[in-house]
């Protein structure tokens, strides 16, 4: 599935943010930026994973990072999301699954002996230059902050 590894130049993407607005990599050209992919709002693994990011969010603007998220929500979804847990970074929708797919995090996944298509959730740490630092696969949903900043 995974076809990225640290040192790669992180995959340019464009996609809408929960203000409806066009976001790519290259907004965030001269930033360090930690992309987080998960599989859908308001639900407890994703929940805690985006509160965890919250909670620690001037953490990481002090080390110099942005945080983005990505699932394949709506907008719309995104906005209660949003508003529901007061998160402070911006959602991107991926509807179309492109973003996920050239990070390949979308894929298989099986779920009480159902097969079905999917985020697989993983942290991309990527540095000012576009390049991938770090990947995390093995995303700790209730301390994500501190292993994203440890």
């Amino acid at each position: 599935m995974f076809h990225l590894k640290e040192g790669d130049p992180a995959p340019d993407f464009s996609a809408p943010n929960e203000k409806g607005e066009n976001v790519s990599l290259s907004s965030y050209q001269g930033k360090k930026l930690v992309l987080y992919f998960y599989p859908k709002d308001d639900t407890p693994g994703c929940t805690a994973e985006a509160c965890s990011l919250r909670d620690n969010y001037q953490s990481f603007l002090s080390k110099g990072y942005d945080v983005l998220g990505v699932s394949p929500d709506s907008v719309k979804k995104h906005v209660k999301f949003q508003d529901k847990f007061s998160l402070p970074f911006a959602l991107l929708s991926d509807e179309s699954h492109a973003v996920s797919e050239a990070y390949g995090v979308w894929g298989e996944k099986k779920f009480m002996g159902r097969a079905y298509m999917g985020i697989h959730r993983t942290t991309f740490v990527i540095d000012e230059n576009g390049k991938i630092e770090r990947i995390i696969s093995k995303v700790n949903t209730e301390n994500h902050a501190e292993q994203v900043l440890g």
